[in-house]
């Protein structure tokens, strides 16, 4: 058998039918029509001289000597992008194409942020956002569909290499009706855990938020987002814990909701850029890291080097005061 023969685009049409176990799905996802994705699939498998998918009406399966070809397919294309990015590691600083993967808890709040110094400094470079569960950006990452994620530490899964970001608190949020809302320091003692609206499973901040909170009751109310969560919070439904960017670039639902600090335990959470040890665009991954540290430090998120945190005006302003201004300057510390 002559390997020349094979392309690594029908390696990808292997590995993307294996992940979506769907034909449709998987030409959607390589941006090619059904017909052309199944029909060099099938030459392939001519080729190779067996069936690495056994096809019914309703799923698609790999063979035994299918799942054979899917890692090997993977351990190719994986090899392949090194070799392109060891080819293009003499260029400059962020050009190309970058893929990013960020947990949903951050996607929001962190990208919009980006856009703009991104586009100023870094003009040739295309910039791709991928957002979801840790656990399925980590897959990703591994199999080299994207670069790099950004998420809380630690992760439990295949070892990444890790360039810790910065640090932020988690803040109580609660309904304006909550006897909370007019308390100046909140405990973490002072929480009932039966009140807390939690994040679906697979979120990072659900597990945070159980880590403080052992004895949580069982039946809690849950939201598959922060916004939902938010939003359950403003309609009285319970109160929950929200990530310091969270409240500081989701402004909405001030009248409804009032956001508290907790002391003396000021509850954190580690955010890295985790990336594959093999990858060799390490130079991108800490100007990603710079880039993000500085502009939330211009957003007054984390503190510049050498400066004192500005106080959360959040942590004081019981529900009689002026309502809280739309950018709420409380610091999280830098991580190192």
């Amino acid at each position: 058998m002559n390997v020349a023969a094979l392309s690594f685009r029908d390696l990808e049409y292997v590995v993307a039918v294996a992940d979506h176990r769907h034909f449709g799905k998987a030409a959607l996802a390589c941006s090619v029509s059904q017909p052309t994705l199944s029909a060099q699939l099938r030459k392939f498998e001519d080729y190779i001289g067996f069936e690495i998918f056994e096809r019914a009406s309703r799923s698609v399966l790999v063979t035994e000597r299918g799942g054979e070809v899917v890692s090997q397919a993977r351990v190719i294309l994986n090899e392949g992008r090194r070799l392109y990015d060891i080819v293009g590691s003499g260029a400059a600083v962020l050009t190309g194409t970058f893929r990013l993967g960020l947990i949903a808890t951050l996607g929001p709040y962190v990208t919009p942020l980006m856009f703009k110094p991104l586009r100023e400094r870094y003009p040739s470079l295309n910039m791709v956002f991928t957002e979801g569960l840790a656990q399925h950006l980590l897959q990703a990452v591994e199999h080299g569909e994207i670069d790099a994620i950004l998420a809380t530490a630690p992760l439990r899964g295949p070892e990444m290499m890790e360039l810790p970001v910065f640090n932020e608190e988690l803040v109580l949020a609660v309904p304006r009706s909550h006897s909370l809302a007019t308390v100046k320091t909140v405990k973490l003692a002072d929480i009932d855990p039966s009140e807390l609206i939690l994040l679906n499973e697979g979120h990072c901040l659900r597990d945070q938020t159980l880590a403080l909170f052992p004895e949580r009751p069982k039946g809690n109310i849950q939201a598959a987002g922060v916004e939902s969560l938010r939003q359950m919070v403003g309609a009285g439904m319970g109160i929950a814990l929200l990530p310091q960017l969270a409240v500081q670039v989701g402004a909405l639902l001030d009248d409804m909701v009032a956001y508290r600090m907790i002391r003396p335990e000021s509850p954190q959470r580690g955010v890295s850029m985790f990336y594959r040890p093999s990858f060799s665009r390490i130079r991108d991954v800490r100007a990603l890291r710079d880039l993000l540290r500085e502009t939330l430090q211009e957003n007054g998120t984390i503190p510049a080097p050498g400066k004192a945190p500005v106080k959360a005006p959040i942590e004081s302003a019981p529900k009689s005061e002026a309502k809280r201004p739309a950018k709420a300057k409380f610091a999280a510390k830098s991580a190192p």
